[in-house]
This record gives C-alpha cells, sequence and structure tokens, in this order.
C-alpha cells in the first residue's frame, strides 16, 4: 500500500443513484488515483451494491483532499476513527475547522457506534449532547456545546434514485428547462401532488408576490381549499398583494383580470396595508368578514399555518409579518418539519432561504418564468430541485384543473 494512500467503502445504490460515477469523477477531478479492490453489484433492483477503493494522492495533503471531497458523496474509511469534538468557547462561536454540513443524510462515528444527525439541514455545525447529534444554526450555538470538527467519523447518504416508478422527478432529473411540453409537466407535477397528500404527506408552498400579479392567486388558493397545501412560506409583498387582489381586485393597483390601471390604483397597496392595521391583523380581517377569499383568507379558514418573513424594502409591514430575520427564520423551519414536499413559486430570496433548511430527501420544486432563478436555487446546494421556466399564471390553474379531475 502506498504511503500516501487509504481504504475506503461505499454502499447503497451505487450504479442507478451514480454515487459511484460520482465518486470516480471527484478522485480523477482532482489528480489523484483509486483502485478498485472489491466490487459486489446487486442482482436485484432492491439489492444494495458495495464496493472498497484504494485512494492514492501525491502527499498526504493532497490525498486529505481527496478524502474530504468524496466523503461527501457517500464514501466511508475502512478504518473508522471517532468523531472529533470540540467545545464552543461563547454562544454564536464555532470551533475552528468545525465540520460544515451538507443537505444529506448524515451520521457520526460516537463511542463505537453510529448516530443518525438530527434536523438536517446544510451549512450548519453539528452539537452532540448526551449521545444524540443535532444540526445546530450558529445563532443557537451556545457556549460549551461539543461540536463536531474535521471530516473523520462522518457518514454522508445521498438520496438514492426513487425505485417506485416514473414520476415527475425521475422524467425530469434535476433539471430546469423552458422547452419541455407544459400540459405533460404540470399533470405529472398534479399527480406527484395528489400522489404525496394520498400517502400523509406535508405539501408546503413558498410563494412571492408574483402569484397575484400573474393570475395565480385562486389555484393557490383553491389548493390551500382542497385540502393539499399544509404551511405557506412568504415575505410581505404576497400577503399585501393578495389581500389588495381580494379586496380590491388589483395588485400593485393592477387589475388583475385584465392589467388595466385602476383609478387612483397606486394607492391601492398602502390602502391595504391600513385596512389589516384597522383589523388589527390578518385573522381578523378574515373574522369580520373584511376579507373573504384569498391565499390568506384560506390559509385562515383552514387552520394553514403561514409565516411572512420581512425585509428592508418591506411597506408597513403587516402586523403578522415577522421583521427579526432570525426568529422567521425558526418560524420558517418549524413549518418546514417533516415535510414530503416544497413548491417554490417565483421568489428567489426565500426559495434559497428555504433550501438552506430542507435535508436533500424533500422532494422540491421551483416554477419561475426566469431561468436565472430556478438556476440559481440548484447551483446554491438544493439540487434535488426539480426546475419548471414557466409563466405561473398559466402553468399552476393548469396543475390545479389536473388534480381536481383526479378527485
Amino acid at each position: 500500500m502506498s504511503k500516501f494512500s487509504q481504504e475506503i467503502e461505499v454502499s447503497g445504490h451505487l450504479i442507478d443513484s451514480l454515487i459511484l460515477t460520482k465518486i470516480f469523477d471527484k478522485i480523477m477531478d482532482l489528480k489523484g488515483e483509486f483502485q478498485v479492490e472489491d466490487i459486489n453489484i446487486g442482482k436485484r433492483k432492491k439489492d444494495q451494491s458495495y464496493a472498497r477503493l484504494l485512494v492514492k494522492g501525491k502527499n498526504q495533503k493532497h490525498l486529505d483532499e481527496i478524502l474530504k471531497t468524496i466523503y461527501r458523496e457517500g464514501a466511508v474509511s475502512k478504518l473508522q476513527k471517532e468523531i472529533t469534538l470540540e467545545k464552543s468557547p461563547k454562544d454564536y462561536v464555532m470551533p475552528d475547522y468545525f465540520y460544515s454540513t451538507t443537505n444529506n443524510h448524515t451520521q457520526v462515528f460516537h463511542k463505537g457506534r453510529w448516530i443518525e444527525v438530527e434536523n438536517m439541514m446544510m451549512d450548519k455545525c453539528i452539537v452532540v449532547n448526551k449521545e444524540r447529534a443535532f444540526c445546530v444554526p450558529v445563532r443557537d450555538v451556545k457556549k460549551g456545546d461539543r461540536i463536531v470538527v474535521g471530516e473523520e467519523g462522518i457518514k454522508i447518504t445521498p438520496p438514492e434514485r426513487p425505485r417506485e416508478g416514473v414520476n415527475v422527478f425521475e422524467f425530469m432529473g434535476s433539471s430546469s428547462s423552458s422547452e419541455r411540453p407544459t400540459q405533460h409537466i404540470a399533470k405529472q407535477v398534479a399527480e406527484d401532488i395528489y400522489n404525496t397528500k394520498k400517502k400523509g404527506g406535508k405539501i408546503v408552498i413558498v410563494g412571492g408576490p408574483a402569484i397575484v400579479h400573474t393570475g395565480a392567486d385562486d389555484a393557490v388558493s383553491e389548493l390551500i381549499k382542497l385540502g393539499y397545501i399544509d404551511g405557506v412560506l412568504a415575505g410581505n409583498a404576497l400577503a399585501v398583494h393578495d389581500i389588495e387582489y381580494a379586496t380590491l381586485g388589483t395588485s400593485l393597483g393592477m387589475n388583475v383580470h385584465d392589467a388595466t390601471l385602476a383609478y387612483h390604483g397606486h394607492r391601492n397597496h398602502m390602502d391595504t396595508i391600513n385596512a389589516v392595521f384597522k383589523a388589527g391583523s390578518i385573522a381578523n380581517m378574515v373574522k369580520t368578514k373584511k376579507l373573504t377569499k384569498g391565499i390568506m383568507y384560506e390559509c385562515v379558514k383552514n387552520k394553514v399555518p403561514f409565516v411572512l418573513a420581512g425585509s428592508i424594502r418591506d411597506d408597513g409591514p403587516l402586523p403578522d409579518v415577522i421583521t427579526d430575520v432570525a426568529q422567521a427564520q425558526r418560524e420558517y423551519k418549524k413549518v418546514l418539519k417533516d415535510a414530503s414536499m416544497v413548491i417554490m413559486i417565483s421568489t428567489m430570496l426565500h426559495s434559497i432561504a428555504t433550501g438552506n433548511m430542507l435535508p436533500a430527501n424533500v422532494k422540491v420544486i421551483v416554477v419561475d418564468i426566469s431561468q436565472p432563478t430556478v438556476t440559481k436555487l440548484m447551483d446554491r446546494g438544493t439540487w434535488q430541485a426539480l426546475g419548471i421556466v414557466s409563466d405561473v399564471g398559466a402553468f399552476l390553474p393548469m396543475v390545479v384543473q389536473k388534480i381536481k379531475k383526479k378527485k
């Protein structure tokens, strides 16, 4: 065995989920070498495969760089070492060389056994407490927390290609295109929403104000009314324009149904904000029958939780908007807990924020008229996202129509 080499193992659906291919690619990209010492390919669809490789580097630093990269693709060292833990020196401070998480299912090797890391998210640290391991954001780090440092003793399991037959995620892969057949994609998305809910799954929508501008407000309201949506995450703008549309028929002063400018329409969104403050909250507007339709109305009426996160550009903002960003982030996370599917519609910032909070096994659909918005989300690490470049005003009503046919 070469001086600068190490045996690694990897198991799972290595071939059809491309796990082994990715490991080979990473080693070669980093100008390393490998030798397949043992490989056992599963004979049936559900059988797992196993491979043992000898990975070689030019020197120890080069080898460490290769190992660090392939560990994040699912490889583990043959000679398993325990994790290294260091205490946080003070609140909000992680030790140097802390392990920065991915959104993939992760385990740590502690006291001779593998422990699952709970609350999995990307770009966080891992805190070990009383033989349990947790994914923790920097703002929740407390002085004295025992935090994983380095890359040793960590096992990542990348999500595998679904095995239950072709659905929209297998049909499309993690891709985005404006040249796919829209009717077919709408049908596939409708089926996936329908089947997820039929199996008792939780579906969350992340939405921007373009839902209202483009005329998709009624479609989203209908999805909530029909019981397909279990949470809505947005900013001030979606709520303001949704309520403006529900009460005045406009969105930013434009008549939604014919795109004409309403008389004195420029003040409509400020009128709307004033009306919500007058009522005290969105829920009170519904209670006093000042708000009788729309996304916010359906959320209140159907007891679907919603979180509105503030930003520096907000008008108002509405009394329901959380202006403390760290608190808004925590509330988003509560709604996302145990989500099976997240549908992100026409909002780059809220979509990226939500993507950062999701484990990789959550199905993500991103619908936006802008290709860069869809691509940027996937580039940021939410690689499991299905990107659909389309006008949400045309696409979402199509999806709802197809879901209703299935009922």
